[in-house]
């Protein structure tokens, strides 16, 4: 039995990464999984690749998680497809980084658009269908930028409004049966940070180990730690935890 046989999970942003590395943990334990991106070819050769469970299914849609017809379409569409939800988790996520005198209004606004506007769209359609069966669970990805981090004021004030967008819908929902939660990751290998280093003109693996030394568990993160916080946050095990966020970052936000 897996914790969530049954269960149906939305992730954003799973084409790859983190979102892909947390969609497989959900399709290891048992649940019929939606993988939601932009490219919808990517979502569907994504989801092709989850290793199901016997009786889970696997989808991949295409969405603009900062366009409320797109999203609503494409939760109406799992749970025609899949046959409910169980799950949300907030993933979808951009970069425009930049210091604030050469950042642009649109490196502003698409960074907030996908990542809070996003988080917003996808939870409020997916809370109707929480609230009608009186069970819910959403996991928001925040950051350990959102403590702030140079050249990061668009996305940093992002993932500090994902928590507390988290923390005023665990008051909000928590009636309904619904839990909501964040993880904020610290430093993890993905093609995300690998783009950083291209862009600092830095070696990856270099990249990779000037992080690890930084935090006290003195190594990089990966894709499958983030998923552990998530799924156990989504689990029934976490029902007595909502509108808290957990940082899984090896230590670093504790200033050591």
């Amino acid at each position: 039995m897996g914790r969530f046989d049954g269960r149906v999970a939305v992730i954003t942003g799973a084409a790859r990464g983190i979102g892909f590395g947390t969609a497989t943990r959900y399709a290891e334990e048992g649940a019929s999984v939606a993988i939601v991106d932009l490219d919808e070819t990517a979502a569907t050769e994504a989801a092709a690749k989850l290793p199901l469970t016997e009786g889970a299914q696997a989808v991949g849609v295409g969405a603009d998680v900062s366009d409320a017809a797109s999203v609503d379409a494409a939760i109406e569409r799992v749970v025609t497809e899949l046959g409910g939800i169980h799950v949300l988790v907030n993933n979808a996520g951009i970069t425009r980084d930049n210091l604030l005198f050469k950042m642009t209004e649109e490196d502003w606004d698409l960074v907030m658009g996908v990542h809070l506007k996003g988080a917003f769209l996808m939870t409020k359609a997916a809370q109707k269908h929480f609230v009608e069966q009186k069970y819910g669970k959403v996991v928001n990805i925040s950051s350990i930028s959102a403590l702030g981090n140079r050249g990061q004021a668009n996305y940093s004030a992002a993932k500090m409004g994902i928590q507390g967008f988290t923390r005023t819908l665990g008051i909000e929902l928590g009636p309904f049966g619904i839990n909501v939660n964040a993880v904020a990751p610290g430093f993890i290998a993905t093609e995300m940070t690998d783009a950083t280093a291209a862009r600092l003109k830095m070696d990856v693996e270099e990249f990779r180990r000037l992080n690890a030394e930084a935090n006290p568990v003195k190594r990089v993160g990966h894709p499958e730690d983030i998923a552990a916080a998530v799924t156990f946050l989504s689990s029934d095990e976490a029902s007595y935890v909502t509108g808290q966020t957990l940082y899984v970052d090896g230590g670093i936000s504790l200033g050591t």
